[in-house]
């Protein structure tokens, strides 16, 4: 699929989630339909930019976020529901931040932003990006520079998001 953009509705994807020791599935539906919500995606949990800057500043600045109109925060990552879950337990964001296992690749890939990352063992993962979603529809997306090898972290923070709204 080619990459998403302004004016695209989101792909009809079925998320699988242990929550409460109970396996469900979680779908897009469930995620955007109604709803503003303000997703941010990253490589993977535990990793230092996605731990130590990308979560903590959507954590930081979520009563702005939720003031500015977001009904949700969403984090998104190439990981299974075990590590999801371990990651939102170790950085205290559980019932703050909604954490979306996308342990397939199943919506990376349908919003065109899976890069392969077997270069340094992580095999496919999601690019970095966050955008801003209205009733399955997107309406802002910020996606970091792909012409940087590194890990770019400029534009999907908290921080753009916020400004952008404003």
């Amino acid at each position: 699929m080619s990459k998403i953009k302004v004016g695209d509705k989101v792909p009809a994807i079925t998320f699988n989630a242990l929550k409460d020791g109970e396996w469900v599935g979680v779908s897009t539906d469930d995620i955007f339909s109604g709803k503003t919500v303000a997703l941010f995606a990253l490589p993977g949990a535990f990793t230092p930019t996605c731990s130590e800057k990308h979560l903590p500043g959507y954590m930081d600045n979520k009563a702005e976020l939720e003031a500015a109109g977001v009904d949700s925060i969403c984090c998104l990552s190439v990981n299974d529901t075990f590590v999801m879950n371990a990651w939102a337990k170790s950085q205290g964001i559980e019932g703050h931040i909604n954490i979306i296992p996308d342990g397939n690749a199943d919506f990376t890939k349908g919003v065109g932003m899976d890069v392969m990352k077997s270069n340094i063992g992580f095999g496919i993962r999601s690019w970095r990006y966050s955008m801003l979603v209205k009733d399955g529809v997107v309406e802002k997306i910020f996606e970091e520079d792909r012409n940087d090898a590194g890990d770019p972290f400029a534009v999907s923070d908290a921080e753009t998001m916020l400004a952008s709204m404003g």
